[in-house]
């Protein structure tokens, strides 16, 4: 697939704000270039945060890069965050994302020559997501991807998946509070059960109204 996809998650809003809560609620957002999380050969490989940004510091951070044991190789990435009156804003990417894990399993090599997520919080309560998507390999990408795209890689025993991908994954809470959490890339690996297991974050963008001084009453 190539070419870049830019696709807006929508719009999830809290309920209104009432007399009962008389100071207004300060909006709250964080971000980072990508994560890993894995288990694989009895060995637990866990990068953290890559460039994590916060709209109360630091406003931006970035990543070089580099290996995460023998599961993915992170190219650079890079994550702003701002806090503009009730608004906050974060942006994150990264670029030349690999990992040959699946091959030892007989799957693809997974590529990603360029990532971003992105959110902000809205005036009436609410939060917007973004992501963005180029050249891939080992995985199709659709010309429109829907939040929550998720594909499936093929290939463990008794027809079990060696891994799923979700693109434009929308984390909200129930019952939605107005805050949003987007990847552009989720890669979970052997949801089924399987010699390997964990998760890979590829750009995170967090945004919340009402970080700071809770949502009002409904």
């Amino acid at each position: 697939m190539r070419g870049r996809i830019l696709l807006v998650t929508g719009v999830f809003l809290a309920a209104a704000p009432t007399a009962a809560h008389a100071d207004p609620p300060t909006s709250t957002g964080w971000g980072s270039a990508g994560s890993l999380d894995v288990m694989v050969d009895h060995e637990h490989v866990v990068t953290g945060e890559l460039a994590r940004c916060d709209a109360d510091g630091p406003a931006s951070a970035r990543t070089a890069g580099g290996a995460a044991g023998e599961v993915a190789v992170f190219g650079f990435g890079g994550a702003t965050c701002e806090r503009n009156g009730p608004v906050a804003k974060v942006r994150t990417g990264g670029q030349r994302f690999e990992s040959d894990l699946l091959t030892r399993y007989g799957g693809p090599e997974l590529k990603v020559r360029t990532y971003s997520a992105g959110c902000a919080t809205t005036t009436d309560s609410g939060s917007t997501g973004s992501m963005s998507i180029g050249e891939v390999s080992g995985f199709t990408v659709p010309s429109s991807i829907p939040a929550n795209y998720r594909i499936t890689i093929p290939g463990g025993a008794a027809g079990t998946a060696l891994a799923t991908i979700t693109l434009n994954e929308t984390v909200t809470p129930q019952p939605a509070d107005g805050s949003l959490v987007t990847h552009a890339v989720h890669v979970k690996l052997f949801p089924q059960g399987g010699p390997a297991s964990g998760d890979i974050y590829l750009g995170t963008a967090a945004c919340d109204p009402y970080g700071k001084g809770g949502a009002p009453a409904s």
